[in-house]
Formats: structure tokens, sequence, C-alpha cells
């Protein structure tokens, strides 16, 4: 079974190798049809302590790293993070 990636902005990153995400979704209301707002704060894997507040990052899910940290931040501003860069 493939996991989840979920895209999202950093809200925070004063803890360590951990950043909060905020993924916002879009939802239709069952009965008057208009499109609402939903949005989930992610607690997520950053290693190297590379993202900071206001960041756009892709998370992908991952083992329970922790009580509330089961995601890990695979991108970075379009850019892949923990791959070493290709050579030419």
């Amino acid at each position: 079974m493939p996991r989840r990636v979920l895209t999202g902005r950093v809200t925070s990153d004063k803890m360590d190798k951990t950043v909060t995400v905020l993924v916002d979704r879009r939802v239709m209301h069952p009965l008057y049809k208009k499109f609402i707002r939903r949005s989930k704060k992610y607690a997520a894997h950053d290693e190297e302590n590379l993202c900071k507040t206001g960041d756009t990052v892709r998370i992908e899910e991952c083992r329970p790293i922790s009580k509330r940290k089961t995601w890990l931040v695979i991108e970075r501003n379009g850019q892949p993070l923990g791959v070493a860069p290709a050579q030419g």
C-alpha cells in the first residue's frame, strides 16, 4: 500500500529535528455544496533541521518515530531532502 504524501507550510521549527506542518484541504459542504477550507497540523521529522517557518514542504507517512510524530519531510521548497545531488 502506498504511503500518503501531503503538502503544507511549516508553522513551527522550534523543536529539535521536528517541524510542525499545517496542511490545508478543501472539502465540499454536504448540503450547501460550497467548498470549505479545513486544516490540520502534523508533526514531521526533519533530520538535519533544514526547514524554517514559512517553507512549503512535502511530508510522507512513515513508521512511528515518537508519540505524535509519524511523518517524514521529503521535500523542501521543491528540493528533495536527504538525496545527494546527481553527478552529471
